[in-house]
């Protein structure tokens, strides 16, 4: 049994005891009382009630005032706080003479919506006004001292950089943490993981990140989210016989990866309330200021909407494709010779056709000679479907 129901069936239970009891003592003073049936009428009822709404009074609320707490910068959370306490100091104050109030009985209830109403513009005041408040206290109390602070502050890193050298390792860690820690507290602290390549789930399983790493193409860090590798296993563990070869490729890919000693790191960062693997690697590369590795075309195209930098390995791939012209025919019938820019010969079989336009073709064969290499390669397409564009072709 979850937590959530047990706490459900606990408040059906309590409630519904209480309306019981609550009834019995309205029967036992009462002229008319109602038949037994009737109270346990109403006190199911009342349980029933408190078993569908409790989630309304307090994990819902609870989760929102949560995310609300972790949204907000630390500034405005103890701005909040001391507008709260001057907001109450008032009230209090004022509750003294507001308590006197004997017509319609305003002393009763009126020194609490004036609690209520003070706490919320103390609060309000003090988030708004903060910056205000900031600079107004800096000139009133701490102009000078804020100088004088900020001139040792300046010093002190001057001596700083001349003792640097001079420091072991694990004193300037510590000092880097204690930095770092103050940022965050003060909300002050940036991103720093542009150094870092988030990777999709389509770009492990395609295998060439595994060979364009080991080339050294790619000097930083990979990230896999631990959502992806789940992401990947589930693929793996797919009833589907294609889409388990292709999640069981993927995670030979990563194991090849981490053998070659390529700097590759699971994080388990992830992005809350965000259920999508995309929308996920999207939101953390927001987050990280980071780009994206992926084959994905959807993806693609939503990062970059978003401004984040996509490294597809397809538009890689088709940047490097070289561009050849067919120059002359070749020695057998139909043939089209052509030459790379370092001087390798290209013969397409049936090229002589193409001449003055781009094709694609397909490498059958390389020949090495005495001479140097020679590429041979047959079009992907027929000449009539070609309209002629420049004397281009694509190997």
């Amino acid at each position: 049994m979850s937590r959530r129901l047990a706490a459900r069936i606990a408040a059906f239970v309590i409630v519904g005891a209480i309306a019981a009891f609550a009834g019995f003592d309205i029967n036992q003073s009462s002229k008319a009382p109602w038949p037994w049936w009737v109270l346990v009428g109403i006190a199911i009822i009342c349980g029933v009630i408190a078993f569908i709404i409790l989630p309304y009074v307090t994990t819902i609320p609870y989760r929102w005032v949560r995310d609300q707490i972790r949204k907000a910068e630390v500034s405005d959370l103890v701005a909040g706080a001391i507008g709260l306490v001057i907001g109450l100091i008032i009230a209090a104050l004022l509750s003294i003479p507001l308590s006197q109030l004997s017509f319609f009985q305003l002393g009763r209830w009126l020194p609490t919506v004036v609690a209520l109403l003070c706490a919320y513009l103390g609060i309000t005041i003090a988030v708004v006004r903060k910056e205000d408040f900031g600079r107004l206290t800096s000139a009133a109390f701490g102009g000078r001292a804020a100088r004088r602070a900020n001139r040792e502050e300046r010093e002190s890193d001057e001596d700083h950089e001349e003792r640097e050298s001079d420091e072991d390792h694990e004193e300037r860690e510590e000092r880097e943490e204690k930095t770092r820690l103050r940022e965050r507290l003060t909300g002050r602290s940036r991103a720093r993981n542009s150094d870092k390549i988030l990777v999709d789930t389509s770009a492990i399983i395609d295998g060439r990140i595994a060979d364009i790493s080991q080339t050294g193409f790619i000097t930083s860090t990979l990230v896999v989210p631990r959502f992806v590798l789940e992401e990947l296993q589930h693929i793996a563990d797919s009833a589907d016989g294609l889409k388990r070869n292709r999640g069981r490729r993927g995670l030979e890919i990563l194991q090849r990866l981490k053998d070659s000693h390529v700097p590759i790191e699971i994080s388990d960062a992830d992005a809350e309330n965000t259920p999508e693997v995309d929308a996920k690697l999207v939101k953390l590369a927001r987050q990280w200021h980071c780009s994206i590795i992926t084959n994905d075309f959807n993806l693609n195209r939503v990062a970059e909407l978003q401004g984040v930098k996509v490294l597809n390995i397809n538009e890689l791939a088709h940047a490097v494709k070289p561009q050849v012209t067919i120059m002359q025919d070749g020695k057998e019938s139909g043939q089209g010779v052509g030459y790379l820019d370092d001087g390798t010969m290209i013969v397409v079989e049936g090229g002589k056709s193409f001449m003055g336009s781009t094709i694609e073709v397909t490498v059958t064969r390389v020949l090495q000679t005495v001479a140097g290499r020679m590429i041979f390669a047959h079009p992907k397409q027929s000449a009539s479907n070609i309209a002629p564009v420049r004397r281009t072709g694509t190997a």
